[in-house]
Order: C-alpha cells, then sequence, then structure tokens
C-alpha cells in the first residue's frame, strides 16, 4: 500500500507508543522511513526500534528547536529528495497545569502545551510542504477530549481542539497541492503520555465496558488506519477528524 512512499514519524518513545504501532503497520506496507527521538535519554529506547525497521534515517528531534528541525528536513532532502507523509504524534503539557483546573492554568503551562502538541505539527507541514511534490498526507493524533469535558483531561481537552481547527484549515490550505491532512483520534490506551493523566486507567475501564465492542482499540489496528490515509486510496479523503475507537465516540 505504501510501496516507494518515504514518511516521517515523530513521537516514538516505547513499543507502547502509538508512533511505534504506526510505524510498524508503514514499514509493513513498504513504506521507507524516517525516524526521530526527543533527546539522548530517549536514543536509547528508539534507536533500536529504529534499526528494526531498517530506518535509514534516525536523528534527534526536540520540536521546540528550530535548528534541529531545519537539520533533520535538510538531511531528508538530501537523502530522499522528496517526503510522501508525516506522523506527528506528539503532547506535552506541565505536570501542574495539566492536573489542575483548565480555569487555573497558568499562561506558560498553557503556551507550552500548545506549542508541543499543536504548533509543532504546523512547523512540520511547513517544512514538509516544499518536498511533497508529488502531493502528500500530514497525520497527527488527537482525543476525544476535544469534542466533550473527560474528566481529568483538563488544559490538553482546548490544547486538542485547536490541533483537529489547525488540521481542518490546513487540509484547505494545502489541498491545491493534493497534499492532505488528517486528525487521528483513538480511544483511550496505556502509552506514556496517557500514564500522565490522572485515573487513566478508569477511563479505560470505561471504555472497555461502554464501547460496543467492549475492547480498547491496539496500536497496531491506529496503524492500519494511519497506513489507509498515508496511501494513495485515501486520496479523496482530508481535513477529517477519524475516530478509532470501537465506536466509544458515539455512545452517551
Amino acid at each position: 500500500m505504501l510501496a516507494g512512499k518515504k514518511g516521517l514519524i515523530v513521537g516514538i518513545a516505547n513499543k507502547m507508543s502509538i508512533a511505534w504501532g504506526c510505524a510498524r503497520i508503514f514499514n509493513r506496507e513498504s513504506a521507507e522511513l524516517a525516524i526521530t527521538y526527543q533527546n539522548a535519554k530517549a536514543e536509547k529506547y528508539v534507536r533500536p526500534q529504529a534499526e528494526e525497521l531498517h530506518a535509514p534515517i534516525i536523528c534527534p528531534l526536540d520540536v521546540c528547536d528550530e535548528q534541529q528541525m531545519d537539520i533533520l528536513f535538510a538531511q531528508i532532502e538530501k537523502q530522499w529528495g522528496k517526503l510522501d507523509f508525516v506522523l506527528h504524534s506528539i503532547a506535552f503539557a506541565p505536570a501542574d497545569d495539566l492536573h489542575g483546573r483548565v480555569t487555573d492554568c497558568s499562561r506558560d503551562g498553557f503556551l507550552m502545551a500548545m506549542d508541543i502538541s499543536c504548533h509543532s505539527f504546523q512547523r512540520l507541514a511547513k517544512r514538509a510542504e516544499p518536498l511533497m511534490t508529488d502531493g502528500g498526507a500530514l497525520l497527527t493524533v488527537t482525543y476525544m477530549g476535544s469534542e466533550r469535558v473527560i474528566d481529568h483531561y483538563g488544559v490538553m481537552g482546548p490544547v486538542k481542539a485547536a490541533l483537529e481547527s489547525t488540521t481542518r484549515y490546513m487540509a484547505a490550505e494545502l489541498g491545491p497541492k493534493n497534499i492532505r491532512c488528517h486528525a487521528i483520534s483513538p480511544g483511550p490506551l496505556l502509552t506514556r503520555a496517557a500514564s500522565g493523566i490522572a485515573e487513566f486507567e478508569t477511563l479505560m475501564d470505561q471504555a472497555t465496558r461502554r464501547a460496543p465492542g467492549r475492547r480498547l482499540v491496539t496500536i497496531d489496528e491506529i496503524g492500519e488506519l494511519a497506513a489507509f490515509l498515508a496511501s494513495d486510496r485515501a486520496r479523496s479523503l482530508t481535513g477529517d477528524v477519524a475516530h478509532i475507537d470501537g465506536g466509544y465516540n458515539i455512545m452517551g
């Protein structure tokens, strides 16, 4: 499904990561991957995973570091000369702001959460655009807390809502270049990022009981959806929030 395509994966932390599930399916579908790690501490976990997928480009990327981002895209351009898809699967908010009320969120905490979790997607898109000469796909990861109030999700709810709106606007702007944009919205999963949310296991239990299929989605299933959206088979789709949660989002 992705033979001959080149993709950038941002957000692998370990083998429980949504980004890892997606990368594994992209690799299975014959895509060639560039994989990033946040810092030296993360490299010892991410590099072996990237090497397992025979990724030819493995680079550091702190999305707050503009120079690192420029170096990454310069390497992609030099080595590949093009880019077909990007997966942005990162989110962060300072613990004090994440665990408190949205009303009480500090200015600095809100701006940091918005910068890392939302605006970084725009920065990746801006650099990817000139490399997507044959069109492409920009994918990000969101959550249902953008649409309704989820206990303990806090400031990430407004931030994910901004991310979804950004996805729609970029889809409209980049559509004439055949660049498609999607936000993938999985149900609750125990990832490293989710582990920072209070009582997240309770949320997973609720999803298991209430989803029509009575189970949680897997990272491989998310990868299957991401691979489809990155492929030419999805060329008529753009600007969507694609729920993949066993139908949990339809339940009252």
